[in-house]
């Protein structure tokens, strides 16, 4: 089955009505952005930032609570909480189909591992190409091991850093130094938000969480 907006929205219409409020309207939000983010066929600043949005809508919760999690412990929980939930592997297949294209291309690429700006920036007088070099391995043995979660993780935590590279003005739009990341990025998000929508819709009776800024009348 095709997982793309068409596909996803007009289930969405089908079954909205038995979902948990918060359910109906995170999936409403991130489906509505993968629609925007689908029209930008050239424009890969646009198509990533736009997938991100809609990573976003899905898995935002409204935290208020002591010790709340950071939004990459945040993400990093949902995840979990998606492959333990994903009767269906789409995750998986998503992370194999796109290796060794986008997956291993973020993983190869320094300048989307943090510790490489942060060494670079003099905020941290660590081993940034040893600790590359760990994260490679980690990743690698995570995937001769199937180890979905894990190897999700390490992805997104590259694009978490091209995604504060573009939001924060770190990047110049259109940028020729850029393109591989953003380019392996948009095309691996276009994959696996669709199947993160389709696994929360596969799953009303989980508790997601509230969305952030629910609609007040």
């Amino acid at each position: 089955m095709t997982l793309d907006h068409a596909t996803l929205k007009q289930r969405h219409r089908e079954e909205r009505e038995a979902y948990p409020p918060a359910l109906a309207l995170r999936t409403h939000r991130a489906l509505s952005w993968l629609y925007r983010a689908e029209q930008e066929s050239e424009d890969k600043d646009a198509r990533f930032i736009f997938l991100w949005i809609a990573f976003n809508a899905a898995y935002a919760n409204e935290l208020h609570e002591p010790g709340m999690l950071s939004e990459k412990g945040r993400f990093d929980h949902f995840i979990e909480l998606l492959i333990q939930r994903d009767q269906h592997k789409l995750l998986h297949n998503c992370l194999w189909q796109a290796f060794p294209s986008s997956v291993r291309a973020l993983i190869d690429n320094h300048y989307v591992f943090q510790p490489f700006w942060d060494h670079h920036n003099g905020k941290s007088m660590g081993d940034w190409q040893a600790a590359f070099a760990t994260s490679k391995a980690a990743a690698l043995r995570a995937l001769g091991n199937s180890d979905t979660a894990k190897v999700l993780m390490i992805v997104m935590t590259r694009l978490y850093t091209l995604r504060n590279q573009l939001i924060h003005g770190g990047a110049t739009w259109n940028s020729q130094v850029n393109r591989n990341q953003v380019r392996d990025g948009a095309n691996l998000l276009q994959q696996l938000v669709p199947a993160m929508i389709s696994v929360m819709m596969d799953n009303p009776g989980q508790l997601w969480g509230d969305a952030c800024y629910p609609v007040v009348e």
